[in-house]
């Protein structure tokens, strides 16, 4: 008999604000992160509008500024979550033998130190000709080592171990918009087998930058609506141009069911099933017929021993993009057949924006307010409906519902779905 895994922490910091209570009420109240971009100078670019953290440092959660200055900028958000989900569990005086206890992330890469690469490229360049020799000269002079270690995506997963002194399992993945669901799958199917019995899952990423937004624009994917960002994200919407890029992190910690009874720990929900396929496709296009999201819908539902009328609430990716929203919902309404029009689906990203690898279990723990609140999310700007997008997205305003089982769908470039089916808590 697998062991249950519940959740009994959460912590978020994020465009929309630094604690899971103030992004839980900016969504309940149809608010916007999205603004004009300020962390670079994005006049150029097709892009200049995106979901920034604001006004938050390291030492919100206690740290040294000067112990993270090399740090990550995702990586520092990623501490602050983990701190705020560690304290909110009460879970680490419980933990006798610290190898039991686990970090699974899913978290993208580190700075992109551009000054420095800018200066090495003026040093091996005289005359139009290139110098291949004296741009790795100039980086053995100016690169920061500690700086550039802090490239690698497993350094969050890293350090937060270090600061809890978690010595059980430690990962990090990177499937991209899929990461952070696939980290808490991953993670609760480690404590299900006996592993590990605390882990702390989640991810952090920031893309705001000119390697990210020139990247993001080349694919075509963000929204170049500039004129009004907090319109731009308008996911199912018929005008809907593509995403905007956040940034952020959020952590849970899951604990295996009686330990956290045991203890007398306050319990968020339950991680009922875990769904994750691979559309085996192309690496930026969707299958038309929605295969891989129908497969990863259906798998996390069938891990939770439900069936598709059981479920109250969808979270979808909802990205904002014509592709993804169009399919999604085709896929939407494959799984719930003749009750599809009345499942509620809808899109937090429209008010958060994209964070990426950090985006599913953003969502997650959307998903397990909502259970606890009994309010459904909205999806904002949804103004001009699409014929091609007919399920009911919770229009603007969030909306009073009892919700007892929900899906969260993250789906990444490359292909990867992954699907969580989360479970009111229910002795």
């Amino acid at each position: 008999m697998r062991r249950r895994v519940v959740v009994t922490g959460i912590g978020m910091v994020n465009p929309m604000g630094h604690d899971p209570e103030t992004v839980w009420s900016g969504l309940k109240e149809s608010k916007s992160g999205v603004a004009r971009t300020t962390l670079f100078d994005a006049t150029g670019f097709p892009t200049q509008i995106s979901a920034e953290v604001k006004n938050w440092e390291i030492d919100s959660c206690g740290e040294s500024i000067e112990h993270w200055q090399n740090r990550g900028r995702h990586t520092k958000f990623a501490a602050g979550a983990a701190k705020q989900a560690i304290t909110d569990s009460h879970v680490l005086p419980s933990i006798s033998d610290p190898t039991r206890f686990g970090v699974y992330l899913g978290s993208g890469e580190g700075n992109q130190d551009f000054t420095t690469f800018s200066k090495m490229m003026a040093a091996a360049i005289a005359n139009g000709t290139y110098d291949g020799s004296k741009f790795i000269q100039a980086g053995l002079e100016l690169l920061n080592p500690a700086a550039e270690l802090e490239q690698e995506p497993n350094m969050p997963a890293a350090h937060i171990a270090a600061m809890l002194n978690a010595q059980g399992p430690n990962f990090n993945c990177l499937t991209a918009c899929a990461a952070s669901s696939q980290a808490v799958g991953e993670a609760t199917e480690l404590i299900r087998r006996g592993d590990a019995d605390v882990m702390l899952a989640g991810g952090a990423h920031s893309m705001i930058h000119p390697f990210g937004v020139t990247g993001f624009n080349l694919l075509t994917a963000l929204s170049e609506s500039n004129e009004e960002p907090t319109k731009a994200s308008r996911p199912f919407d018929r005008l809907r141009n593509g995403f905007v890029l956040g940034e952020g992190s959020a952590m849970v910690i899951l604990e295996e069911l009686d330990s956290a009874k045991n203890r007398g720990a306050k319990i968020y929900g339950e991680i009922a099933g875990y769904g994750t396929t691979a559309d085996a496709y192309r690496i930026t296009d969707i299958p038309p017929d929605g295969h891989g999201g129908i497969a990863a819908m259906r798998m996390a539902i069938r891990d939770a021993d439900l069936t598709p009328d059981h479920i109250d609430y969808v979270n979808a990716h909802g990205t904002s993009t014509t592709v993804n929203d169009k399919v999604e919902s085709k896929a939407c309404r494959e799984v719930f057949g003749a009750r599809a029009d009345n499942v509620p689906v809808s899109s937090t990203k429209s008010m958060m924006g994209h964070l990426i690898a950090a985006a599913g279990v953003t969502e997650m723990i959307v998903c397990l307010l909502a259970m606890r609140d009994s309010v459904i999310p909205p999806t904002i700007n949804y103004e001009n409906p699409d014929p091609e997008c007919d399920l009911d997205y919770v229009p603007n305003h969030a909306r009073d519902a009892s919700v007892r089982y929900a899906l969260n769908n993250s789906f990444g470039f490359g292909g990867q779905n992954i699907c969580l089916c989360l479970s009111r808590f229910e002795d």
